[in-house]
């Protein structure tokens, strides 16, 4: 996987975000976790995400929201971050992407899912999901989630509830045992549940 560094957006606001291209009309946008935490495209499970998905033929693109690294802006409680998260689509479309998963961790997951309704999209990937932290429009998310993936130690998706939450989706559901919020030591069984999701798409070389 080759990354390029890239700066993309319309106005005011200027992403920066890390591309990598493949060989098909398939790509994905991976978002990241809180800005106010740390969170960053380099995020180790951000890569995790962006390796796993390029691994599988997939164009690839991780940036950082507005306020972070050298994007510009400032923090705005996930309404602005949703329109980074349309500019990156919006991105990717214009490279000639016709086919779009999205992705995001944690607060990404949340970000993300402020905007399935607003583009046709494959259904997403949600890794940790922060459901006891903040609020999810589930009824507005049938039929857009593919995959959640968390951990059955996650302090901030809890077991019981996002069991309920993934019957109400139809989606498939990936517990990945000893595991926190942050997945340490069991990144490898992170992206083997991204893989195999992932695979199924099978993008078309053009």
């Amino acid at each position: 996987m080759v990354e390029q560094r890239i700066f993309f957006g319309k106005g005011h606001i200027r992403l920066e975000g890390l591309y990598a291209p493949a060989s098909s009309t398939l790509g994905a946008v991976i978002s990241h976790p809180h800005p106010l935490m740390g969170g960053e495209m380099g995020s180790p499970l951000v890569e995790i995400l962006t390796e796993s998905l390029s691994a599988c033929g997939i164009s690839t693109l991780r940036f950082n929201f507005r306020g972070v690294g050298e994007s510009v802006g400032t923090f705005d409680e996930g309404r602005g971050e949703q329109d980074d998260v349309v500019a990156a689509l919006s991105f990717l479309e214009e490279q000639g992407i016709r086919e779009i998963l999205p992705a995001g961790y944690s607060f990404g997951a949340w970000v993300t899912a402020g905007v399935l309704s607003r583009r046709n999209l494959l259904p997403a990937i949600f890794v940790s999901p922060p459901i006891n932290l903040l609020h999810f429009d589930f009824l507005a998310l049938r039929g857009r989630v593919g995959l959640i993936i968390c951990g059955d130690q996650d302090q901030f998706c809890p077991l019981d509830r996002i069991k309920i939450v993934a019957a109400e989706l139809s989606c498939r559901l990936d517990i990945i045992p000893d595991a926190d919020h942050f997945f340490l030591s069991r990144e490898q069984d992170l992206a083997a549940c991204i893989n195999a999701f992932a695979m199924q798409f099978q993008p078309q070389t053009g």
